[in-house]
């Protein structure tokens, strides 16, 4: 059974959810890698990759918000979200990939920052000969692990608390840089300008959109503080929305403004291009510095938490890893360990350096969570659920979408990655449900919806069969069959299902004598399930009690057929006299 997490709930309100995910969004890759993208793709192409990446987002955004409100939302985040909506054998696969995508996005952005301090290090050895401290400063691996080493301390020290408070300096300095931006004059004429062109030699569109993907995951961000906030209920919804909307409206504007001042060649090759073009081009290196640094401080906030969440829910092999993860400080419960793990996962990445690799990366373990968390959405408007009441509601065909595009876009950015993506989660979902007492499987998932698409076939077979004018040329045979000796014989099970076979439909009832009564009914249950589990056919099965054989008759041929056609045959067993 899943267990309940009990975190430190009541610190923040919708502000840092906000604040999270804006800065995660509005990060290091419209810095340092969105400018490569509209010179690859051009204007309208990365008008296309908004489009494209938000039109998975925004689902997600709006299917988080409703099934925020609709239940108690604890710690873990995405994690929390999907395992108890589709279970936990579901949910932790999918939170296993999750985290390793937080993990490595840590890398990811502190790679982005080391990228930053490139420019201060070739100004420093053009105005002075630093020597090996001027080769240091321009070494991005080197800069990248002392900075993650940093990082590591630092949260490990201060916890979440930190994190969130330094979210309104960051965000701050974004927007100042933002400002100073688009202030900036245009380096070329206004007949230059080109909507249509991109740059030469560009690369692959589902590439480009491959590495600014990670840039509209904002969402997990502010999602992943659920733990912390007063109410997150609340908090959620709107925080998420307003960020993921507010994001792609920038994002447009960007673009546009970097069309409109300089070449595409220039974007296509120029990673700190927003430099040349900004009022004062220092200010990018410094917003991309703390853009990068906050996206990382959300990140390594968030993936810690996703892991004590597993661990709380004992999802692992051993009882000593899930009680060591699920541990958290006594004050104030900040996952240590988990935090741990998320550095050491961190560093790895890190020491690779290759920033295209990893957000590849990234974006196919995101696109599997959020493909997932439309797919919860979608079953929960189909299945009729009366507990599924939720404050905010969106769209089915929404949710739908989200879930559709993500598969699709998973197997156009590499399909590779996307196969060996459903491999991984396969494999875990596999171990997981060995070790795990949650039954709740995919059949379970998509029973409730597929008993509301079956209740709407009956209705609309009665009332075609009601309106329709009878003929001998379609007729099929709907047989029902009633027999006592159903666990004895099955020779009037067998003719039921020869009868009915493809062209027709088959009931078979097991005839018990006696009164309705909790023994009886009992009995009949048992009765039935033998029946099921035994014939394993296409004919369905079911049981009667009646006090004689004749009021039995009587009944059985009263009876409306499953199907949603009234039956126009009936078979009668008769011993040998």
């Amino acid at each position: 059974m899943p267990r309940k997490l009990k975190d430190n709930r009541g610190q923040f309100g919708t502000t840092p959810v906000f604040m999270a995910s804006i800065s995660t969004i509005l990060g290091a890759i419209l810095f340092l890698r969105f400018g490569y993208a509209v010179g690859n793709v051009g204007f309208f192409g990365a008008i296309a990759i908004i489009i494209l990446g938000h039109a998975v987002t925004i689902p997600t955004a709006l299917a988080v918000a409703e099934i925020a409100t609709n239940r108690k939302v604890e710690g873990g985040g995405d994690y929390y979200v999907i395992s108890r909506s589709f279970g936990l054998n579901i949910g932790a696969a999918i939170g296993i990939a999750l985290f390793l995508s937080q993990a490595i996005s840590v890398s990811f952005y502190i790679i982005a920052f080391a990228e930053s301090f490139i420019p201060f290090g070739q100004y420093l050895n053009e105005i002075s000969n630093l020597g090996l401290l001027g080769n240091f400063m321009e070494d991005r691996k080197a800069i990248g692990l002392i900075s993650m080493s940093l990082l590591s301390l630092l949260i490990i020290s201060k916890g979440a608390d930190l994190g969130v408070k330094a979210l309104y300096v960051v965000a701050s300095v974004i927007f100042v840089s933002l400002l100073l931006f688009f202030f900036g004059e245009s380096q070329i004429d206004w007949e230059q300008v080109n909507f249509f062109s991109k740059a030469e030699n560009a690369d692959n569109f589902f590439y480009v959109f491959t590495i600014i993907f990670p840039a509209f995951t904002g969402i997990s961000a502010g999602l992943g503080l659920s733990g912390d906030l007063k109410e997150p209920r609340k908090s959620i919804p709107r925080g998420t929305i307003v960020a993921t909307i507010l994001g792609a409206i920038i994002y447009v504007l960007v673009a546009f403004k970097l069309t409109i001042s300089t070449d595409l060649n220039n974007l296509a090759n120029n990673q700190l291009v927003m430099s040349d073009i900004a009022i004062w081009g220092p200010i990018i290196p410094i917003g991309l510095a703390c853009a990068a640094i906050s996206s990382a401080l959300g990140s390594i906030i968030v993936a810690p938490r996703t892991l004590q969440a597993l661990g709380k829910d004992r999802i692992f092999p051993y009882k000593k890893w899930d009680f060591w993860l699920a541990k958290g400080k006594k004050e104030n419960n900040e996952p240590l360990n988990g935090t741990l793990v998320t550095c050491v996962i961190a560093f790895f990445f890190v020491y690779i350096g290759d920033i295209n690799f990893v957000a590849r990366i990234i974006s196919m373990f995101f696109m599997v969570t959020y493909g997932a968390i439309c797919l919860i959405s979608f079953l929960e408007h189909f299945s009729g659920d009366p507990s599924y009441r939720p404050v905010f509601k969106s769209r089915w065909y929404i949710s739908l979408l989200g879930a559709v595009l993500s598969l699709w876009l998973m197997f156009k950015m590499d399909t590779l990655f996307a196969f060996l993506s459903i491999i991984i989660m396969i494999t875990f979902y596999y171990f997981i449900s060995k070790k795990s007492s949650d039954k709740r499987e995919f059949v379970n998932l998509f029973k409730d919806v597929l008993e509301q698409v079956a209740r709407q076939l009956q209705i609309f077979l009665q009332r075609k069969n009601e309106s329709a004018v009878s003929t001998n040329v379609h007729w099929r045979p709907f047989v029902v069959s009633i027999s006592d000796a159903s666990l004895t014989r099955k020779s009037a099970f067998d003719i039921t299902r020869w009868i009915a076979y493809k062209y027709g439909f088959g009931t078979y009832i097991h005839y018990i004598n006696g009164y309705l009564s909790k023994q009886t009914f009992e009995q009949s249950k048992d009765i039935k399930h033998q029946l099921i589990e035994g014939k394993r056919t296409n004919v369905y099965v079911d049981t009667l009690i009646s006090p004689s054989y004749t009021s039995a008759l009587a009944q059985v041929v009263q009876l409306s057929s499953i199907s949603g056609t009234e039956n126009n045959l009936i078979l009668l067993e008769y011993g040998e006299s």
